[in-house]
């Protein structure tokens, strides 16, 4: 999925960070993204299923750092550099943060099921779905209390390629990065 580590290889330049300034402005002239625009920017709109509606506006809260219900160009940046240049386990941090739909800090299971339909759609699995929660389960939840912690998801996902590859967020936003270079 979008996370590998070549995908944080691409340098963004000063000159990438200006240019992504110039359409900021013209695209939010307020200074700010709001939600809408965000689901705009990704292809959500009145065709798009309530749960991929709900996934981006994950994706927008884990964004809106100082939580005031948009996106300013600062918490914009911080968001394309850990999307484009962030560690490893910097974007693991931002996918947990994603996939905590209730925000406490741990998944439960209905919040690994959420995760597995959204990866699901992408990929051919040769596990039922109830099997394939019980193994991230069974995998990740060190102390079974069946909830995973942000250590325990981070760990879990450093040690199993496989639990890895099933936890990595993908929204595809380098490749709407460079297709936003590319319209200059």
């Amino acid at each position: 999925m979008g996370q590998a580590q070549g995908a944080a290889d691409k340098e963004v330049s000063l000159q990438n960070i200006q240019e992504l300034y110039r359409k900021f402005a013209t695209e939010c002239p307020s200074g700010n993204l709001h939600l809408h625009e965000f689901k705009r920017i990704f292809g959500v709109g009145s065709n798009s299923t309530e749960e991929e509606s709900a996934y981006m506006e994950n994706v927008f809260r884990s964004f809106d750092a100082n939580k005031d219900g948009h996106i300013d160009f600062m918490e914009y940046v911080a968001a394309v550099h850990l999307v484009l240049r962030g560690k490893l386990e910097d974007k693991l941090k931002w996918s947990f943060k994603v996939y905590d739909r209730d925000g406490n800090g741990c998944l439960d299971r209905q919040e690994v099921r959420h995760l597995i339909k959204k990866t699901e759609k992408s990929r051919n699995h040769l596990l039922t779905f109830i099997k394939f929660c019980h193994r991230i389960f069974e995998l990740v939840d060190m102390n079974k209390d069946s909830q995973i912690s942000l250590e325990e998801f981070i760990e879990g996902a450093e040690k199993d390629p496989w639990v890895m590859d099933q936890l990595k967020l993908d929204i595809g936003p380098c490749d709407w990065f460079i297709e936003q270079q590319n319209k200059s």
